[in-house]
């Protein structure tokens, strides 16, 4: 597992000193495609080791205290020699969006993408929501949207307000708009330096959806976490192999 180093879905910390920062991590994963927190590894992959029983309580405490809602994991101790690593997994969960408390009163949904913690924005966070997928807006087509569709097409990526000044539609319409081209796998979504921005994923979806309408598409039941990569991919981080033998 160490050897993998850390990934889209695997995070190292040496030890947890505020579970209100862990919520986040717990959160990413429930929120993308799940993951693995080795606690009592450095970022180099050492194990440094950690007391078990205070780990866990902080895990506990940021999964019940600080996320909103509550994230489930499981828990696994290893050893190697006289040092304990605690394993914490989270799977994907159908209860997103969670959301983590960043500060008093401040609640926001995070994803895993890369080795990192990213912040979502609206369009995901909609992307995510069981009312919007239950109750979703009805998808307009019109001029303005047709030509968002051929910019698209000619393999350009804009950012929110490139969209909703050519959709020439308000924040929330647009925000609908992109949440529904993004969770029916049409629509990717690309972190820039700065900004999400957006761009064709499926070519052929987009046909099905001008040629037979929304109808075809179905957001009733939980998809896949949304398309979502870097612009300028940083690649995986390395680390030198140092095996964990089980729990005897």
């Amino acid at each position: 597992m160490i050897a993998e180093g850390e990934h889209q879905q695997q995070d190292f910390k040496t030890r947890i000193d505020d579970s209100r920062k862990i919520a986040r991590t717990l959160v990413a994963f429930a929120n993308s495609a799940g993951g693995r927190l080795l606690v009592g590894v450095k970022d180099n992959g050492t194990v440094s080791g950690v007391r078990v029983d205070e780990e866990l309580h902080m895990v506990e405490a940021a999964a019940e205290m600080y996320c909103r809602p509550a994230v489930e994991f499981r828990s696994q101790v290893w050893k190697a020699d006289i040092r304990s690593v605690v394993e914490i997994t989270v799977e994907p969960s159908r209860m997103r969006p969670h959301r983590c408390e960043v500060e008093v009163g401040q609640w926001e949904a995070f994803l895993r993408l890369e080795d990192e913690n990213i912040r979502a924005n609206a369009v995901l966070a909609r992307c995510w929501d069981h009312r919007f997928r239950a109750d979703r807006p009805a998808f307009e087509y019109d001029r303005h949207v047709g030509k968002l569709f051929r910019s698209w097409r000619r393999g350009k990526l804009l950012g929110f307000r490139g969209v909703m000044r050519t959709v020439r539609r308000p924040v929330s319409a647009t925000e609908d708009l992109l949440a529904l081209l993004v969770g029916w796998g049409i629509v990717e979504m690309v972190l820039g330096d700065r900004n999400f921005m957006y761009g064709l994923a499926d070519e052929k979806a987009l046909e099905n959806l001008e040629t037979r309408g929304p109808s075809l598409f179905d957001l009733s039941v939980l998809p896949p976490s949304p398309l979502v990569r870097r612009l300028k991919p940083r690649g995986v981080r390395r680390v030198e192999p140092k095996a964990l033998p089980p729990d005897s």
